[in-house]
């Protein structure tokens, strides 16, 4: 059996003009990477501003498993069914991170016979967006601890500095560091923080901005500190607002390749807000939605966070209404949320998959409470039974949502045709009702116990005291109207990842909460989930290398 990295690395793929040209991107609107690789110019947007929207399909999925899921290689299998039934379809990802690339994933360029392409570029340095991220991340950071060195004419009080540091990489050991140790010239010493790029307010800013002047009106607003007097210190106020926005001038331009299949996919935006909840820039949604009749996008993680995010935050800023709703699940991660070990997930076992198939449930609640049509797939393993398949369909169309299987990983878009024609119906007979979880009025804490006890299905909410004061602090600067980021761990309903299946009788604890004030929501950390993360204790990177022409190996 072929790997991914060899199955895209065999792939002939088309000049990017081409594949641009089949959604009617011309030569001059394009800025190229290389040959297969583009970004969009800004004066596209002009020329499609007016254009009908598209109809909106998110791909999401139940919690990750070990057993895998699948849910980009169905994202990129679906967009090339609907080009394989002569549909204008245009597939909107987000950018893969190093961190985990290098870490536990291997990559992020789906898989099989679905994979978008050039995908060693993809899962490395692919145009640049990350590094601009964390140059200017790092830049304001910089230019914080400077103005503090020379006479803190702003009265930053050094222990209440809330900047941290990014870096696109898993390192756990700089989650918490002293800077500043030397002489008197080497700054002042104080403890510091890392987070990884994709959890840097800038990228949640990257990836919400309309434009570039949306984007330095954001960036200006991001607090850095505050001052001997609690008041908050912002980039503006540190004069670093233009020089971060030139490092971002190219990155907030989205990326256009292609599928294995010759599908245009615009690539754009990471995983923003915190590790990988979220989903892929609001520019380059809306792009998609101009240039197609599909747009098919996808969120980070499983519905409780990555759907979550993209309905409360990102459509309720963007003014996005999707259209319909396609959850992935696989057999195999049903039978482990039922209790069946990883070696034994080949063998037909009916009674786990009952037991496990309630997480799926949750989740076709929670997606129905947005008032959008649902479709469940299941992504195929050859040891899936007909018994399990239709065990599984007939509990899903009892739940009023419908159901198809997918076969893309080993047949590409032929293997998603009948998944395609299934939204497709559902588009045209289904109408989507719209609305997020909750209003902009309510408190930050009646929208964290609306999250936690409706999509988490938590008995309540317990705040650490600190969380109390941090949040107390956020409404007095006036952010309550803000909605609300929650980051919690991505393989259970609970904080605790070790609760499988459809947890019930716990509470959600909330440790930290602050505001991203750029970005425009409320970040509450719950449970041990963390912003740097760590390498596991065999990383990805082990099996990862170049040979002397210069192909790399095992990503994957």
């Amino acid at each position: 059996m072929k790997t991914d990295i060899e199955i895209a690395q065999e792939a002939k793929l088309e000049h990017i003009r081409d594949v641009a040209a089949t959604i009617g991107i011309e030569e001059d609107d394009l800025e190229f990477y290389g040959k297969y690789k583009a970004k969009l110019s800004d004066d596209l947007w002009e020329k499609i501003k007016d254009n009908e929207d598209g109809k909106l399909v998110l791909v999401t999925a139940i919690n990750p498993t070990p057993a895998g899921e699948g849910k980009t290689t169905t994202t990129v299998g679906l967009g090339q069914a609907m080009a394989k039934l002569n549909k204008k379809a245009l597939i909107a990802l987000r950018e893969p991170s190093l961190g985990p690339c290098f870490g536990i994933k291997g990559g992020a360029a789906g898989g099989g016979y679905a994979q978008v392409v050039p995908m060693e570029d993809l899962n490395l340095h692919f145009t640049g967006d990350f590094h601009a991220i964390t140059s200017a991340n790092n830049l304001l950071a910089a230019m914080l601890d400077n103005h503090i060195q020379q006479g803190n004419a702003l009265g930053i009080d050094p222990r209440q500095v809330v900047w941290k540091r990014c870096l696109d990489m898993n390192d756990r050991v700089l989650r918490n560091v002293v800077v500043g140790l030397g002489n008197k010239m080497d700054g002042m010493v104080r403890e510091d923080h890392f987070v990884i790029t994709v959890a840097s307010e800038i990228m949640a800013i990257l990836c919400l901005a309309d434009n570039l002047a949306d984007l330095k009106e954001r960036l200006g607003r991001i607090i850095v500190a505050y001052n001997f007097n609690g008041e908050p210190v912002t980039a503006d106020d540190l004069k670093a607002t233009g020089a971060m926005a030139a490092l971002l001038k190219d990155a907030i331009k989205p990326n256009l390749i292609q599928t294995l299949e010759h599908t245009p996919a615009l690539v754009h935006g990471g995983p923003f807000a915190n590790i990988a909840h979220g989903c892929n820039s609001v520019r380059a949604t809306k792009m998609a939605m101009k240039l197609s009749d599909i747009t098919i996008t996808e969120a980070g993680f499983g519905a409780d966070l990555g759907a979550e995010k993209f309905f409360d935050i990102k459509c309720r800023m963007a003014g996005l209404k999707p259209d319909a709703v396609v959850l992935v699940a696989t057999v195999r991660a049903l039978k482990y949320n039922g209790g069946v070990a990883k070696s034994d997930l080949a063998e037909e076992n009916l009674d786990a998959l009952a037991k496990g198939i309630v997480n799926l449930e949750k989740h076709i609640e929670n997606i129905q409470k947005y008032g959008v049509p649902v479709i469940v797939t299941l992504n195929s393993f050859v040891t899936d039974t007909e018994a399990e398949n239709e065990y599984i369909r007939k509990f899903c169309e009892e739940r009023g949502c419908e159901f198809e299987l997918s076969e893309v990983w080993e047949k590409g878009g032929e293997g998603g045709i009948a998944l395609a024609q299934k939204v497709l119906e559902t588009l045209d007979n289904k109408e989507s009702s719209f609305h997020p979880l909750y209003s902009d009025e309510l408190s930050i804490r009646e929208k964290i116990e609306k999250i936690a006890k409706e999509i988490y299905g938590a008995d309540g909410v317990v705040y650490e005291p600190a969380a109390q004061r941090q949040i107390d602090r956020i409404e007095s600067l006036g952010f309550a109207n803000f909605p609300v980021c929650m980051a919690k761990n991505q393989y259970s309903l609970s904080d605790d990842a070790k609760k499988l299946g459809r947890p019930e009788g716990f509470d959600i604890h909330i440790r930290e909460v602050y505001v991203s004030a750029g970005a425009g929501f409320v970040v509450a950390l719950t449970g041990a989930v963390m912003t740097m993360p760590g390498l596991p204790k065999v990383p990805a990177a082990n099996g990862i290398d170049v040979t002397e022409d210069g192909k790399i190996t095992g990503l994957f």
